[in-house]
């Protein structure tokens, strides 16, 4: 990506023209493999070496397990697109625990004005970072 070229193009708005900057990438670069994965109620987009940072998985793992995605959503392998419905049968990402940790603490305030109500709690949610094989 160090070899992305700027333009400067003007865009018409209804109110007023404007020029703004425009990064060009190489459509080569854009062509490489990667996965849409679900896991945690979430999307990830996983390309291979990629660490991600994941939701705690159900289940015992430490570090240095290997896990696999079998919720696959989207493919993409040399330019060729695969649209799951809604997974992609057969399709597997797997991928390496490298640290179990927990998110920085949350502050949970409940707060009732004028009548001397006030609970404080803290959360740390537990977290998986991920590297993608």
């Amino acid at each position: 990506m160090a070899d992305n070229t700027e333009e400067i193009k003007t865009v018409e708005t209804k109110a007023k023209t404007v020029k703004a900057k425009v990064v060009v990438e190489k459509a080569e670069e854009k062509l490489t493999d990667y996965s849409v994965i679900k896991t945690g109620g979430k999307q990830y987009v996983a390309t291979k070496g990629i660490k991600l940072r994941i939701e705690k998985l159900i289940g015992e793992h430490k570090e240095g397990d290997t896990i696999s995605f079998d919720e696959v959503l989207l493919t993409c392998v040399g330019g060729k697109y695969t649209i799951g419905a809604p997974f992609v049968a057969g399709a597997k990402v797997s991928a390496k625990i490298i640290d179990i940790t927990r998110d920085p603490k949350l502050i949970v305030l409940r707060y009732r004005a004028k009548s001397r109500y006030h609970k404080k709690n803290g959360h740390k949610q537990p977290k998986f970072i991920v590297e993608i094989l």
